[in-house]
């Protein structure tokens, strides 16, 4: 097994203003090569945490009432798009492609009893770590914050 690197962020809010949603764009933008270099020398990289974004409609619950909500923005979702083009991998979507299945929850209005929710927590994986991967789950059961846990298994 070659070295691994797990990194665990909590990835920019980009709230309701220009400048922070630009903070969290500039986040995404320079985390990328820095993962990237440690690929390209040899490394495998996991990253995990709460990314703040909802990568596609199918990762939250509404996703027309959210489309200009930071988050769920088209210019958010991009980057998403970009590390997927160069190589990472949502390792949830490898073994889960239903709907429904989510990690935040509002704490307002009942969403989590009603299953309203976002999938903002990822592990992104480089592609070399594809065939290692067992599973990946969402623990909505798990409660104790906004957030439940999400897990990876790899055969490692």
């Amino acid at each position: 097994m070659k070295t691994f690197y797990y990194i665990i962020y909590y990835f920019p809010n980009g709230q309701k203003d220009e400048i922070r949603l630009q903070y969290k764009l500039d986040f995404y933008d320079d985390l990328l090569p820095i993962i990237n270099e440690q690929v390209e020398s040899g490394n495998n990289v996991i990253v995990t945490g709460d990314w703040n974004t909802a990568h596609r409609p199918i990762d939250l619950a509404r996703p027309k009432e959210n489309i200009n909500t930071s988050g769920f923005m088209p210019i958010e979702r991009e980057k998403l798009d970009i590390y997927v083009s160069e190589g990472w991998v949502d390792t949830f979507r490898l073994f889960h492609s239903e709907p429904d299945r989510y990690s935040w929850w509002t704490y307002r209005f009942g969403a989590r009893e009603r299953n309203v929710g976002w999938r903002i927590d990822y592990f992104f994986i480089n592609k070399d770590m594809v065939d290692l991967c067992i599973d990946a789950d969402i623990h909505h059961d798990v409660l104790g914050s906004d957030h439940c846990p999400v897990s990876l298994i790899l055969d490692i």
